[in-house]
């Protein structure tokens, strides 16, 4: 099992900053991949960032450039950077770890993030 706990979401203004964590326990030597992504209200889940146990990371189109994905692996922790928000940025945060073999996708609880105009 592996548990994931997010922090670090709140009001910010538009042009504004946050810094998501993400902190991981349990069998963390099964994550492959860990990831952010978010759900506005009313809307589908949204893919935003992942970084693979290798390092690699990938991007949303529609934060690439603003936001960035990091790990401390001393600390079982991934971040999300967020820079330059925009209203449309406004959702709950989900954290996500994952492997195809064995099968792994777990989820945290959310962290809401309101970027006010």
């Amino acid at each position: 099992q592996v548990q994931l706990v997010e922090s670090g979401g709140g009001l910010v203004q538009a042009g504004g900053s946050l810094r998501l964590s993400c902190a991981a326990s349990g069998s963390i030597l099964r994550i492959k991949v860990m990831g952010w992504y978010r759900q506005a209200q009313g809307k589908k889940g949204e893919w935003v960032a992942t970084i693979t146990r290798g390092g690699s990371k990938s991007y949303a189109d529609s934060v690439k450039g603003r936001f960035t994905i990091s790990r401390d692996s001393a600390k079982n922790t991934v971040y999300l950077q967020m820079n330059s928000l925009k209203p449309e940025d406004t959702a709950v945060y989900y954290c996500n770890a994952k492997n195809l073999f064995p099968y792994l996708d777990a989820w945290g609880q959310g962290t809401l993030v309101t970027v006010s105009s």
